[in-house]
Parts: structure tokens; sequence; C-alpha cells
């Protein structure tokens, strides 16, 4: 996919993110959302919003440039596409982000509005948050969204648009997300089939490394689940199937070998764990060859993982010591049990995610009153020193040390005036009515915007 410049973006005279340098730029927080994900849209509309690796740093360039915009960040994974914007105001910021899609994209966003869904201040960033501890994940606790938000943090900063308000509400979840890892269970569990026949695995081996894995059948499930076994460990990889062309195609990804169909049992009792899925109409692994391997084998166990409809593995091979069998129902018995599990877990990874999002409300609040603070220390400040410099005439008589002892006086009475106002001002930072209270405080001692 071509990535669309939009807005003059060959003009790369241009600076991005301007205005970084504007304090109350920084200090504004006005978070506003645009997203789209597997739980508003179907695939084919995801693909069509999609926003690839390749283009993200032109997209966050085009985006951080637009004058609504203060700063941004894109998150677009196969099962979501997500615009989040610190703006200017929220009217004009909706229109911006509206128009920013239409533009990269090159077409009427009309007729997907009733895909989007919207989210401001408080609820966008609850929504960030629960985003990257996988709390809104379609494979609830799944661990790649962490690594993707982690991914779309760092691009908007190369691209210059994190440098304030939304950097640090980013950098907040991220933390968040990483406490729910170290305080919960919420994605050790595995919750899908091919991942709980590792798991299965290293109950019975306790450890994976360097065992061998014969494939028996080319599906995908078991090259899945063959995927997770190499992932954790398991080395030399046999790849049988009826067509010895797709043997040898999936034998050559996992840099494995290929045997033909016929020779099956002359290389079987070399598996420590079997994953078969084809399509005979019959057991093709029966109590008998079973028997045969586990001799072969000297009676070290070998782990069958039979995903076939119709089964591949009689059900009496079972029976044997060191054999063992699981069959899809197994498998899917497990998924369930570690899905409840997953759900329990999500209670506590909520709670967590709730109280880092209020935590960081409290501090991103706190952090918009600092240009009134620092205005008004700076205004009456001002009016002390011109009011001490009005009278140093009167005070030429004074000694050094007693000069010292008068700017002491006033520089104590200043912070005394100054300790109600901006001790009200922190306290009701994270108060809905904090803005009609900054703005009292400014008409009450002249303080401009």
């Amino acid at each position: 996919m071509a990535c669309f410049p939009t807005q003059g973006a060959d003009d790369e005279s241009k600076s991005y993110g301007r205005g970084l340098e504007e304090l109350p730029r920084q200090a504004v927080m006005n978070l506003l959302l645009v997203g789209i994900s597997h739980r508003t849209a179907p695939v084919e509309i995801r693909e069509r919003m999609h926003i690839p690796a390749s283009c993200l740093s032109r997209a966050l360039q085009d985006l951080a440039r637009r004058e609504e915009i203060l700063e941004g960040l894109i998150l677009s994974t196969c099962n979501r596409v997500e615009v989040l914007a610190n703006v200017r105001d929220y009217d004009e910021g909706a229109r911006a982000l509206r128009q920013f899609l239409a533009d990269y994209h090159r077409f009427d966003l009309a007729p997907y509005e009733h895909y989007l869904y919207w989210r401001r201040q408080e609820e966008a960033l609850r929504h960030l948050f629960r985003v990257a501890a996988s709390l809104d994940s379609m494979i609830l606790g799944e661990p790649q969204i962490l690594g993707q938000v982690k991914q779309a943090f760092q691009a908007a900063r190369e691209a210059g648009a994190l440098h304030g308000t939304l950097e640090e509400a980013v950098n907040q979840a991220l933390a968040a997300a990483r406490r729910v890892r170290r305080e919960t269970a919420l994605g050790t569990a595995a919750v899908s089939v091919s991942y709980a026949a590792v798991e299965l695995a290293r109950k019975i081996f306790g450890s994976l490394a360097g065992k061998t894995v014969f494939l028996v059948g080319a599906g995908k499930m078991s090259e899945l689940a063959a995927r997770h076994l190499a992932g954790a460990g398991a080395e030399a990889i046999f790849v049988t199937n009826r067509t010895y062309e797709r043997a040898q195609e999936l034998a050559e990804a996992f840099h494995g070998q290929p045997v033909s169909f016929e020779e099956l049992f002359d290389y079987l009792s070399r598996a420590d764990i079997v994953i078969t899925s084809t399509g005979a109409p019959g057991f093709l692994i029966r109590r008998e060859h079973a028997e045969q391997l586990l001799a072969t084998r000297r009676n070290r166990p070998v782990f069958f993982v039979d995903i076939a409809v119709p089964r591949d593995v009689d059900p009496a091979v079972n029976e044997l010591d060191n054999a063992f069998v699981y069959d899809i129902d197994d498998l899917q018995q497990v998924v369930a049990a570690n899905l409840r599990q997953r759900q329990r877990e999500a209670v506590w990874a909520e709670e967590i995610v709730e109280q880092e999002v209020q935590r960081t409300l409290r501090r991103l609040a706190a952090r918009q009153v600092v240009p009134t603070i620092v205005a008004l220390e700076e205004k009456l400040e001002a009016i002390r020193r011109a009011e001490t410099e009005r009278f140093r005439g009167r005070l030429s008589t004074l000694t050094a040390e007693q000069r010292e002892a008068v700017d002491a006086l006033t520089r104590g009475i200043l912070n005394k005036i100054l300790h109600g106002p901006i001790s009200e001002l922190k306290r009701g930072s994270s108060n809905v009515e904090r803005g009609t209270l900054e703005e009292l405080i400014r008409k009450i001692f002249g303080v401009e915007e």
C-alpha cells in the first residue's frame, strides 16, 4: 500500500509538530480518540482503514502539522486502527481527525462513520490504558498489543508528534500495562488450541529444549502448534504429508526434514512430540504402532497431539505407560479453563488500570495549572520589585543588613498571599470546575492568559 502525502507532506522544510517550545501547548489536555476495531467492524473494513508500519512516520508527520492537533499517536494493528490526539478544541479537533483519515486513505469517510467510535478526555485515557493492558483485545490478555503500543509510541516520538501531555499519558499507559503483567496472571494461561498443546507438552517433559517434533499432516493448526513448540525450544522437526511437496514446503519453513508418507513409521520413533492433522477416515496410529514405538524408544515418553477430525490416534494408545494422547476436545477444555482463569484475572487487571487512570488524571490536571501558578508568582513578584524600587530613596539610609531584612519581609508577605490561591489551584486541579477556579484566580490577580 502506498503512503499518500497530504497537506504539503513533500515540503521537508516545514517543521513537524510546530510550537513544541510553547508551554501552554504542552500543558493543554484535551484528549480525543477516534478508532475502529474488531468490536465495531469486520476485517474487510479494518483492512481499508489500516495504516502500514512503513507509512506510519509520514502519516504521523502529516497529523502533527495540522493546526488543530497539538500531539498525536497512531496505533494500527490487524484488529484496530486508532488515532489519539491532544487537540486545541474538541469540535475542531474532531473535524481535523476525520479529515486526516480521509486525506490519508483518499476516500470519503461518510460510509464508514457508523464503524467509528469516539472517546474524549478521561474516557480516551481509560481506553488507551485498557488497550495497552490487553483488556480490549480479541484474545483477552494476549501479549502482542503491549509491544505494538510501544512501537506506536516510539514512532510518534521520532516523528515529532509527541512532546507534552499526550506523551506523558502514553508513558503512564505503558507503565500500567507492565504493572498488570507483573501483578496478575492475565497473560499466562494458553487460550488457543495450538498454544494449549505447548502448555501440555511442557507439563509432560518439563523443558522442551532439544525435543523432536513430528508433524503428520501439514494443516494450519498443526503448523501453528509446531511454531509454538519451536519457540519453546523444540529443535528437530520432521514433516510428512500425503502430498510430499507440501511436506517439503512446511519442513523448509521450520528448517526441518520432509518424510514421505510411506516412511512414517520408520521415523516416528525419533519423535518426542507427534502432531497429527490428516484427513484419514480412520485411526492412523493404533495401539500396536504405539507399543512398537515405545519399545524402540526404550519407554521414553511420547506426546501425541491429535488435532484431526476424525481422530488420527487411537484413544487406546493413552492406556500405555509413557504415551500421552490429547485430542481436539481435550485441548479445547484446557483453553476454556484457561480463558475462565484469564477472565478472573481481568477483574483485578481492570482495578489496576482504573487506579492508574485516576493517578494519571491527577498528575496531568495538576500539570495544567502550572502556567497559571508561574504567571501568578511572576505577576506578584513584579509588583513587589516595583514597589521596592519606588521606595528605594526612603530606604537609602538603611544598612545592607536592614535592606535584606526588608526584602525578606516583603517576600514573606508575598508567599503568604500566594499560599492560598496556589493551594486551591493544586487541590482543585483534578476537579471538573478547575477551569472556572483558574479563570477566577486569574481575574482577581489580573493575570493574563
